[in-house]
């Protein structure tokens, strides 16, 4: 399939993206179709086939160089929560990208690269464990498992929803590690201009 810019919006077979090198993630933008294409089959998705994938704000886009995984960190300005400051992990999805908890480690110091230096919060990530199926860990059930072998560590739920929430300190996070320049997969190398009305990222 081929987008109207020229390019092959088809990720790369799994055993082509294993072979990249540790840092994977690609500097992305919220109207990239390959990350829209993966956010849409995200559980948390509100309105699947809009033409972007964030929320208004300050957000981080990243899209895998096989283009088979999405991350997306922001820095919303008002919170419900009890972790004010904290990045918010709004969505990760991986398709067979490569080991998970290495990715959302690679995307942390991605995010630490762009965004400077964290609160004392870190950064949290919200789990509806009405939605998402657990890992099964000695019998027991357990939600996050990728993101607990990265480092976060449960510290509570949200009030409104019961929401499962995680939390990754700065003392545990990786260095900073930039993205690389620009996902390939789907968008063109620049962003859409200004006169068309769409944010720029």
């Amino acid at each position: 399939m081929v987008s109207g810019a020229g390019r092959d919006q088809t990720p790369l077979p799994w055993s082509v993206c294993a072979s990249f090198a540790r840092v994977r993630w690609c500097l992305s933008h919220k109207y990239d179709p390959a990350a829209v294409r993966l956010a849409d089959r995200h559980y948390n998705r509100r309105s699947p086939g809009t033409p972007q994938c964030a929320a208004p704000g300050a957000n981080l886009i990243l899209v895998s160089d096989c283009g088979r995984a999405v991350w997306i960190t922001a820095t919303p300005q008002y919170v419900w929560h009890a972790w004010p400051g904290a990045w918010l992990n709004t969505l990760f999805r991986s398709e067979a990208a490569g080991l998970a908890s290495e990715l959302i480690r690679d995307a942390v110091a991605a995010t630490r690269a762009h965004f400077g230096q964290p609160s004392e919060f870190g950064m949290i990530t919200f789990i509806d464990r009405r939605k998402v199926r657990p890992t099964m860990v000695r019998g027991a059930p357990v939600w996050g498992w990728s993101y607990r072998k990265a480092g976060f560590r449960e510290v509570g739920e949200t009030r409104k929803n019961k929401l499962l929430v995680l939390e990754l300190l700065p003392t545990d996070m990786p260095a900073p590690a930039p993205a690389r320049p620009r996902s390939m997969h789907g968008a063109p190398l620049f962003d859409p201009p200004a006169a068309t009305g769409v944010s720029q990222v």
